[in-house]
């Protein structure tokens, strides 16, 4: 039995999409890249965090001292992390044909970069990043929030 390049190339695609997401829980994005240690909490349970690694709704990504991590969402936002970092998908919506955006994040320490993608361009006001001090609305394309801990007084 012969197979064509192209479906080859289709059952390939069908297989790297079967990652590490549970069945019925939709992808909203990947782990890009990563150094160091880092890691993604789901269900009550740490997972070492891979390149590749699907990432879902309720997520938290943390790296160590030593980690950095970046990702991509799949209105094609990206996000780095820098090491000793935190970060918690809180929700995640994106069905332009319905017109429905929704992004929205918590920040709890470390660094984080954000470079908007669809989501951003197409409904800035739907795009939000919370820290323990603050909320962040998108109006630009990109930004970069520190969040450590609170001085004492």
């Amino acid at each position: 039995m012969r197979f064509s390049l192209l479906q080859i190339f289709l059952m390939s695609a069908l297989l790297l999409q079967s990652g590490t997401a549970r069945a019925g829980e939709d992808s909203i994005g990947f782990v890009r890249n990563l150094s160091g240690t880092a890691s993604v909490s789901r269900g009550g349970e740490t997972i070492p965090a891979a390149e590749g690694m699907k990432l879902l709704v309720g997520d938290t990504l943390v790296t160590g001292p030593d980690g950095s991590l970046g990702a991509i969402f799949r209105d094609d936002s990206t996000i780095s992390m820098g090491p000793d970092s935190s970060f918690a998908i809180r929700s995640f919506e994106f069905s332009p044909k319905e017109r429905k955006f929704g992004l929205l994040v918590r920040v709890t320490r470390g660094s984080l970069a954000y470079l908007s993608g669809l989501i951003g361009k197409l409904s800035p006001e739907s795009a939000r990043f919370e820290t323990p001090t603050a909320t962040i609305g998108i109006r630009g394309t990109r930004f970069a929030v520190q969040v450590g801990e609170a001085a004492l007084q």
